[in-house]
């Protein structure tokens, strides 16, 4: 997989240089509580809506060999290599309102997103 740079020359996804997945702190508690030896917490992304993908994150027992590992605020998380062009420079945040409560992405990449909020466009 290669990634086209803004002067239109191509790089191979593996060496790309990340500015790398970010967590507020009430992120890093939230993924924190989730994770464990047994669970990883892993991000990704998924064709879906209308705009094109949307977010998925699951606990995973053992990451795969192109998976990279992050650290924010001393907790660590993965993310699908195939997924850092989408997501490379995003802040998660995790957020309560009412009996509701959900990750949040703060995605410098986004172009556009479905009315609804399920699904974004890089």
């Amino acid at each position: 997989m290669s990634v086209q740079r803004s002067d239109s020359t191509e790089v191979s996804i593996h060496d790309m240089v990340w500015k790398g997945i970010h967590l507020s702190e009430s992120a890093a508690s939230r993924i924190a509580q989730l994770s464990s030896n047994e669970q990883l917490f892993h991000l990704s992304v998924r064709p879906s809506g209308c705009t094109g993908f949307a977010y998925e994150v699951k606990l995973i027992k053992q990451a795969e060999q192109s998976d990279l590992r992050f650290n924010s605020r001393d907790v660590a998380f993965y993310v699908a290599l195939s997924a850092m062009p989408m997501l490379d420079g995003t802040e998660i945040d995790f957020v309560r309102q009412g009996l509701n409560s959900h990750f949040v992405y703060h995605n410098p990449n986004v172009k556009n997103m479905c009315g609804c909020g399920e699904s974004f466009g890089v």
